[in-house]
């Protein structure tokens, strides 16, 4: 078994989407980046490639590669794992939280987990997402930016432990 632990933060500006897990999700605001900018997506293929040694995802998917300008995260996602199966791991779990002050998320986290399980090639089962305030600390709680973590626990396919 191995463990990844990963993180991202991006900054709110208007005139961009906020996409979350791969949900569009109605707010005044999206998230700045070379990609749609998914900090949730972000955070988690950090946290699957650490658990690879494969470095992090600015080493696969550079800003300054045209080719990822605007492309979704999971699309992203699904390339990692890819390089995940190529490695013969599996997803044995994902815990992964959002944080921000605004807007709500919880509502958005069965498509959110369905997106991920179909990207990974895993059961929703073994994804577990939450949200947290920073009680207006922050950046975060300043509505300046929105931040994810999220750790993974990646299993050996059969026939590789």
């Amino acid at each position: 078994m191995k463990v990844g632990i990963g993180y991202d933060v991006h900054r709110l500006t208007e005139g961009r989407k906020l996409i979350l897990g791969g949900v569009d999700i109605p707010f005044e605001k999206g998230l700045l980046g070379h990609s749609d900018a998914d900090v949730l997506i972000h955070a988690i293929m950090d946290a699957i490639l650490g658990a690879l040694g494969l470095k992090d995802i600015g080493q696969h998917f550079p800003d300054s590669d045209p080719k990822y300008k605007g492309i979704s995260s999971v699309e992203l996602l699904k390339e990692v794992a890819s390089m995940m199966r190529e490695k013969n791991h599996k997803i044995g779990n994902i815990d992964a939280i959002v944080i921000a002050q605004r807007p709500k998320i919880g509502p958005y986290f069965d498509q959110m987990k369905e997106n991920l399980a179909e990207a990974l090639g895993c059961d929703t089962s073994c994804l577990n997402l939450k949200a947290t305030t920073e009680e207006g600390l922050g950046f975060t709680g300043s509505g300046e930016g929105m931040a994810a973590q999220a750790i993974c626990l990646l299993e050996p396919m059969k026939g590789e432990e």
